[in-house]
C-alpha cells in the first residue's frame, strides 16, 4: 500500500446515456463526444475535468499527466468513499479510469505526488441507467467473489487477534511469524478495504503518512518497531487500535455490494501494487517480507478475475486464454522462491531474479487492463 492509497475502480469509457446527449452544455458535448472518454488534464497544480455534468452509468475519464510529479486521479462519494481511482500516472503518460456512476454528487480528485486530499473539483451525475449486474454472469460474478471475501476477512480478523495478542504479549518471536501471516488476508482484498477513506492507511499506510499529518499506526508500525529496535513494549494500545480498525474493515467489506467494474479494477490494482511495492521492497522495508504480499496480491488478483471468468468467456474467450498463459508464468516465476511453507526475503532475491518477476507482472498486467473494457461492453 502507498502511503494513503485508497482504493481504486480503475476505468475507461464514457456512456453517452441519454442524459448527456440531451445536454446542451457545450463542454459536455465535448468531453462525451461520440462516445469518448471524459478528458482530464492534470498538472502539478491543476485538475481540468472536461465536464462535471454525467449522465448514470458507465463513465471513462482520460487522465494526461503534463506535470513534473507522479500523479493519481480519484472519483470520491460522499465521506471520501472511492468509487474509482487510477494512480502511478507517470509525468507525460495517460492512463484511463472506467467507473460505474449512478446518480448522485461526487468529487473528482487529482493527486502530484500520490499524496494529500488532491485537487477537488464537483462532479454531478443524474438520471438512471441499468446496472451491469443486470447481466446474470456479471452479478454471478460479484456474488461469487462477495463470499471470497468474506473467507479471507474471516480469516483475517482470526489471524489479527494472534498478532496482536503476541504483540501484546511481548513475545517478538511469535509477533514475527505472525506478521506475514496475518497480511497475506489483508492484501489478497486490498482493493476492497482501500474504499473506505483513511481505515486503509490507518491500517497499511507506511511511515510517511506522518507527513500527510496522519498518525503512523498499524501493520507497518509495529514491523518497524519488532524488525529496527526488537522493542515492541510499548505497543500494546498500537496492536489494540489495529484490531479495531481490521474489525471495521471487515464489518464493512463483508457488507460492501462491490459492482463487476471494481473487481475488475481490483484485479489491475492489485498487480500495480506489485509493481510499485512489493518488487522495490518499500512495502515491507524492515521485515523484508514483501514476496508474501507479492503472492497475495497475486492471488487476490487471480480471485477477482476467476469470478469474472464466465462473463469474460463469454465476451472475450481470447482474453480469459491470454489470462490463463500469464497468471501461470507469474505463478510459475514466484514459486521459485519459495521457502518451507513462506516465501524467501526480498533481500535473498538478485537483481536479476527481482526483474525476472517484474517482467511476469508487466506482461501479466497488460491482458489484465483490458478486463475492465470486456466487463462494460
Amino acid at each position: 500500500m502507498r502511503t494513503t492509497r485508497f482504493f481504486a475502480l480503475a476505468a475507461a469509457g464514457v456512456l453517452a446515456t441519454a442524459g448527456v446527449a440531451a445536454c446542451s452544455d457545450s463542454k459536455k458535448e465535448e468531453a462525451a463526444g461520440a462516445g469518448g472518454p471524459i478528458a482530464v488534464k492534470a498538472s502539478d497544480t491543476a485538475c481540468e475535468v472536461g465536464t462535471t455534468d454525467l449522465g448514470a452509468g458507465t463513465a471513462t475519464f482520460k487522465i494526461t499527466n503534463s506535470g513534473a510529479k507522479v500523479t493519481e486521479f480519484y472519483v470520491y462519494a460522499s465521506g471520501d468513499r472511492v468509487m474509482g481511482e487510477v494512480e502511478n500516472i507517470a509525468p507525460g503518460l495517460s492512463r484511463e479510469l472506467r467507473v460505474e456512476l449512478p446518480a448522485g454528487t461526487y468529487e473528482t480528485a487529482c493527486k502530484p505526488g500520490m499524496s494529500g486530499k488532491g485537487i477537488r473539483g464537483a462532479l454531478k451525475v443524474s438520471g438512471s441507467s441499468q446496472p451491469l449486474t443486470a447481466d446474470a454472469a456479471l452479478a454471478g460474478a460479484t456474488e461469487n467473489y462477495q463470499r471470497y471475501v468474506k473467507s479471507q476477512t474471516s480469516a483475517l480478523l482470526d489471524k489479527t487477534e494472534e498478532f496482536v495478542a503476541a504483540v501484546k504479549a511481548g513475545d517478538v518471536a511469535k509477533a514475527k511469524a505472525l506478521y506475514p501471516v496475518a497480511r497475506t488476508y489483508w492484501e489478497r482484498i486490498e482493493p476492497v478495504a482501500e474504499i473506505f477513506g483513511d481505515l486503509d492507511p490507518k491500517i497499511d499506510g507506511r511511515e510517511e503518512v506522518i507527513e500527510e499529518g496522519m498518525e503512523f499506526t498499524g501493520f507497518h508500525r509495529i514491523e518497524k518497531d519488532l524488525w529496527q529496535s526488537g522493542d515492541i513494549s510499548k505497543d500494546g494500545p498500537i496492536a489494540d487500535r489495529l484490531l479495531v480498525d481490521v474489525k471495521e474493515i471487515v464489518a464493512k467489506a463483508n457488507a460492501e455490494k462491490l459492482s463487476p467494474l471494481q473487481l475488475a479494477n481490483g484485479a489491475k490494482e492489485l498487480l500495480d501494487e506489485v509493481a510499485s511495492g512489493k518488487i522495490t521492497g518499500e512495502e515491507d522495508r524492515y521485515s523484508h517480507t514483501d514476496l508474501w504480499d507479492f503472492a497475495a496480491n497475486l492471488e487476490g488478483s487471480k480471485a477477482a478475475v476467476s469470478a469474472l471468468r464466465p462473463a469474460l468467456e463469454q465476451r472475450s474467450p481470447e482474453l480469459v486464454t491470454q489470462l490463463d498463459t500469464e497468471f501461470a508464468n507469474v505463478e510459475a516465476l514466484l514459486g521459485k522462491h519459495r521457502d518451507g511453507d513462506g516465501w524467501k526475503l526480498h533481500t535473498a532475491l538478485s537483481k536479476t531474479e527481482l526483474k525476472e518477476l517484474s517482467d511476469g507482472i508487466n506482461a501479466l498486467a497488460e491482458p489484465i487492463s483490458k478486463v475492465a473494457a470486456a466487463v462494460a461492453r
